[in-house]
């Protein structure tokens, strides 16, 4: 029994050591990566300027390069400014935890406004949101924002549109993998947020049903239902994977949609049984999601057309009871994503 009760402990102190062990190699090598970068783009730059000025090229490494230095400096100094953050509301002081959390968001907002500032000139992004977004006040209700994931950065840049012009407190579900940047590793850590594939002994769905359940007004749960990245292959073998489960009427209905993948169900439903109250907001965009793959990526800078962006809010009392009805819901809310997609 003694040992079963100082499992916690244990496990709770040596995820802290290789929580510190991981953000020590990473921001390391972040910081041996700037100097090689900024190397890089002077070769790249004396090699490409003559070309690209004559034949009035793109200027694709250059944009590249400068925009890959840029990021690691503003990496950087994330992770320092949120040290100074820690510092400043260090734990046992007047409410630093929630002051804490207060800064961080807002450090967060800058950072993401930094990077969404110089995306514009280098890689001609623009972004148009219909409607107007309305600002968040106290008495706003909390929300779960399902979005259509398609394309490079688009999690940022919701992030960025629902701090900066929404004035919510995005909750946020991310891939595992982004532990491996020292700035979001730290920055991410400190906010209500969720890693998958989660650690063992949990579900996905048990950890975005406990994130849900934390949601406060003024709060905003982010999900991406699909999974990944919309392509050919992955629509046909979500399809297929419906009709093996013995989903047929669900696989016939996503088999119409033809620019999304049909939403994982599971983690949705248990937001919802889990943030009582809360309204679901759906995000569809374009512009960002013929941005596959490095060929893709290539040819795509700079952007040729604005990224647009559409929402619409559905209040808790309009969300059907029992999983599932909720569920035809979400198919039929995320048809109207798919619609949406196909007209623009």
């Amino acid at each position: 029994m003694t040992g079963a009760r100082g499992d916690g402990p244990i496990r709770a102190a040596r995820v802290s050591v290789l929580t510190g062990i991981r953000r020590i190699v990473t921001t390391t090598l972040t910081a041996c990566l700037v100097p090689v970068t900024a190397a890089l783009l002077l070769v790249v730059s004396v090699l490409t300027t003559p070309v690209s000025a004559l034949r009035h090229g793109r200027w694709r490494l250059v944009r590249i390069f400068t925009f890959a230095l840029l990021y690691l400096l503003v990496d950087l100094f994330g992770v320092v400014a949120a040290g100074w953050v820690w510092l400043r509301y260090a734990p046992g002081t007047r409410d630093a935890r929630n002051r804490r959390t207060a800064a961080t968001f807002a450090l967060l907002d800058r950072l993401l406004r930094v990077l969404r500032l110089a995306a514009e000139p280098m890689f001609g992004l623009a972004v148009r949101v219909t409607p107007a977004v309305p600002r968040a006040t106290n008495a706003t209700p909390p929300v779960i924002v399902l979005v259509r994931h398609a394309g490079v950065g688009d999690s940022f840049l919701v992030l960025h549109l629902l701090l900066d012009r929404a004035g919510l407190r995005p909750h946020t579900v991310l891939k595992r993998m982004l532990r491996f940047d020292p700035c979001l590793d730290v920055i991410i850590g400190r906010l209500p947020h969720c890693f998958l594939p989660p650690r063992r002994g949990s579900t996905a769905e048990d950890a975005v049903r406990k994130l849900a359940g934390g949601l406060r007004r003024g709060d905003a749960l982010v999900l991406f239902p699909e999974g990944g990245n919309y392509s050919e292959r992955r629509h046909r073998r979500a399809v297929a994977s419906l009709r093996r489960r013995g989903k047929a009427r669900t696989a016939a209905r996503a088999a119409l949609m033809r620019h999304v993948l049909p939403p994982h169900a599971a983690g949705t439903l248990g937001a919802l049984a889990a943030a009582h109250g809360a309204d679901v907001v759906f995000v569809a965009h374009t512009g960002l999601d013929t941005i596959v793959s490095l060929p893709t990526l290539w040819a795509g800078i700079p952007l040729r057309e604005p990224v647009r962006v559409h929402w619409w809010r559905v209040p808790a009392a309009d969300v059907p009871d029992g999983d599932r009805a909720r569920e035809e819901w979400l198919l039929t809310q995320w048809g109207q994503v798919d619609r949406w997609i196909a007209d623009h």
